[in-house]
């Protein structure tokens, strides 16, 4: 195996090829491209703490697996928060940084991690990484927001981790009618509220997608999202650049919401659409108007999923709040290998604690979802 620094040192008809391989839905956030515009863009670079190192596998002289990784010398942007692991070892003498991440960076989306063809092939990708956690002198290695199968079968030097998100799922809806008629009469009550609230703001919505996006609309996106992003953890991730590559490249996988009032565009929402699925990002406004982040990043959403047949709407991360609106808890997996005996004893300790947690409050969620009881039932 071998590492290279950058996804243009590898064909993008081969990444693509073992990242969304035929037959299989596809997750346009682990395509080349996807990977092309955030660090051709400046996002994901070395100086912003995210060193490419893709692990390549090969046989024959042909690319047979990739593990997209990188060199980090911080943990922001990844979404499964190992910040107690870092203060713990740095406080006990150890270094935790650098560390190596496989994951698709600033996307809490689950999806292919290891791109091989059998489950063999993507646990050499894992023996791989812990060989160039030695290589690099990192701390530790990890896989974040891989497939549960790839996380079951992962070797026994992996340590398991699970945390909660919140998707929709779309059983057959033929309209939004639909998906409320399944809730108990309060939340049906709750949520046409919450919609008719926006209506009565004079509020409307262009849901824009391939050639009906304009630089503009970037324009207009880039500025709510440095908001947001300043307001919430203080430097956002993505350069204005990133979103024109993905405009040039991936436009026709994007749905961008964009709300507007008296004609001027005051929030919207990028999503990106997969095979069987809806992929939220990010979203930003300038004006507050209750139930505003709701409407565009939630209930369009599943209008959109409606309408095109999609299966799942995956929201992002966290976000409690989301299981009001029909969002449902389902788990996320993760995978970590720490190179010191003593900080992967201790990790482990923890996680065993932690995905007891994790199952527990998974079925507390469940109980309070805002379905009819014979809908829960089915």
């Amino acid at each position: 195996m071998r590492s290279v620094a950058s996804v243009g040192e590898i064909p993008a008809a081969t990444w693509d090829a073992l990242a969304n391989p035929p037959g299989q839905p596809c997750n346009p956030l682990v395509s080349h491209a996807f990977f092309a515009a955030v660090e051709s863009s400046g996002s994901a670079i070395d100086k912003t703490g995210w060193a490419g190192s893709h692990l390549v596998m090969e046989s024959g002289g042909q690319i047979t697996g990739i593990a997209p990784c990188y060199i980090k010398s911080h943990s922001q942007g990844e979404y499964v928060f190992d910040h107690s692991f870092a203060d713990a070892y740095q406080r006990a003498g150890g270094r935790y940084y650098p560390k190596l991440q496989c994951s698709v960076p600033f996307s809490p989306v689950t999806g292919p991690r290891l791109f091989a063809a059998t489950a063999e092939a993507r646990n050499q990708l894992l023996h791989g990484m812990q060989a160039l956690t030695r290589e690099t002198k990192a701390s530790s290695a990890h896989v974040t927001f891989l497939p549960e199968q790839d996380w079951q079968s992962a070797p026994e030097a992996w340590l398991k981790r699970q945390d909660i998100q919140f998707h929709w799922f779309n059983n057959g809806y033929g309209s939004y009618a639909d998906f409320l008629a399944t809730l108990s009469s309060s939340k049906r009550k709750n949520l046409r509220k919450e919609r008719e609230a926006v209506v009565a703001r004079g509020i409307t919505f262009d849901m824009l997608t391939g050639d009906d996006i304009k630089p503009r609309h970037w324009d207009h996106f880039f500025a709510f999202y440095m908001d947001t992003g300043q307001r919430k953890w203080g430097r956002p991730y993505l350069t204005r650049a990133f979103f024109t590559l993905i405009h040039e490249s991936m436009r026709q996988h994007i749905l961008l919401v964009m709300a507007k009032r008296d004609g001027k565009i005051i929030a919207g929402a990028l999503n990106f659409i997969g095979g069987d699925r809806l992929f939220g990002r990010n979203w930003g406004c300038s004006e507050d108007h209750p139930f505003l982040h709701f409407e565009t990043c939630y209930y369009r959403a599943i209008d959109f999923a409606i309408e095109h047949k999609l299966a799942v709407v995956e929201a992002g991360a966290q976000g409690e709040h989301k299981l009001a609106r029909g969002y449902m808890p389902v788990k996320t997996y993760s995978l970590h290998h720490f190179a010191h005996p003593g900080l992967a004893r201790a990790v482990a300790e923890y996680l065993e604690q932690e995905r007891r947690a994790i199952d527990a409050g998974q079925e507390e969620l469940a109980e309070h979802a805002p379905f009819r009881k014979v809908e829960r039932d089915t």
